[in-house]
């Protein structure tokens, strides 16, 4: 014989579902513009500078790997020739198990000395790629302030250069559930003015606003990041770009 639950606790769980849901992330992502520029439509690297020992292209895909032989000199960068990103909205899948990398933009190409062995130093905003849920997500300033924004945040960085958290976006465990282990996962990075923008798998994971003049980026180049230490592996594909006019229209 089934036995009816009291009313009461049919609205406590009720209550309970409804609080849960509640503080689950919501997909937020703007839908893709139309005319985004495909950079990964080539099948060779004639479009990047790099460590070719390091980086390679198949069906779209771009690998990035290390070796016990083939060693990473610091971190080094896959650098997309003749490109300059200003007010832009990026869309790029990536995978990886185990290491680290990231996605630069609006950065700089750091002079090496003549002998240097590694030639592709990369400084400025970084989008963090590694397989770590709650880590993956979050913006670095790389050869820069470092750790800007925490995954879940709003943060405001004044003149002083440092970031201050003014709001949430979600919770941290929450947005990092939203990320797929050793799977493939989207970025859409969002760039207005001083206003930065990181979307993972469609959930916001940052939202900064930068009013340090002296340290922010305004502009600057699109590389992809091998990061020093043991062998690694990280693939990156479908990358598209769209740039802004400076009234703040995609065109």
């Amino acid at each position: 014989m089934l036995r009816r639950l009291p009313f009461l606790a049919i609205v406590l769980l009720s209550s309970i579902a409804l609080a849960d849901d509640a503080s689950k992330p919501k997909p937020t992502a703007p839908p893709e513009p139309k005319g985004m520029k495909v950079i990964t439509d080539a099948q060779d690297l004639s479009a990047w500078d790099g460590d070719m020992r390091m980086w390679s292209i198949k069906d779209g895909i771009i690998r990035g790997e290390t070796t016990k032989d083939i060693v990473a000199k610091g971190n080094t960068f896959l650098v997309l020739k003749d490109t300059v990103l200003k007010d832009f909205e990026l869309r790029i899948a990536f995978r990886i198990k185990a290491g680290n990398s990231g996605i630069q933009y609006r950065s700089i190409l750091v002079p090496a000395k003549p002998d240097a062995e590694n030639k592709w130093v990369v400084g400025g905003y970084q989008a963090e790629v590694e397989n770590t849920p709650g880590k993956v997500g979050f913006l670095y300033h790389e050869r820069g302030r470092g750790w800007v924004c925490n995954v879940g945040d709003k943060v405001e960085i004044g003149d002083d250069a440092k970031p201050k958290v003014v709001g949430k976006l979600g919770d941290k465990a929450a947005l990092g559930e939203t990320y797929k282990k050793g799977d493939w996962n989207e970025y859409v990075i969002i760039c207005k003015g001083n206003h930065i923008k990181h979307y993972l798998n469609g959930y916001q994971t940052v939202d900064v606003i930068d009013n340090d003049p002296k340290n922010r980026l305004m502009e600057g180049i699109f590389a992809l990041q091998i990061h020093s230490g043991p062998p690694m592996v990280v693939e990156f594909k479908d990358i598209r770009i769209k740039h802004m006019d400076e009234a703040g229209d995609k065109k």
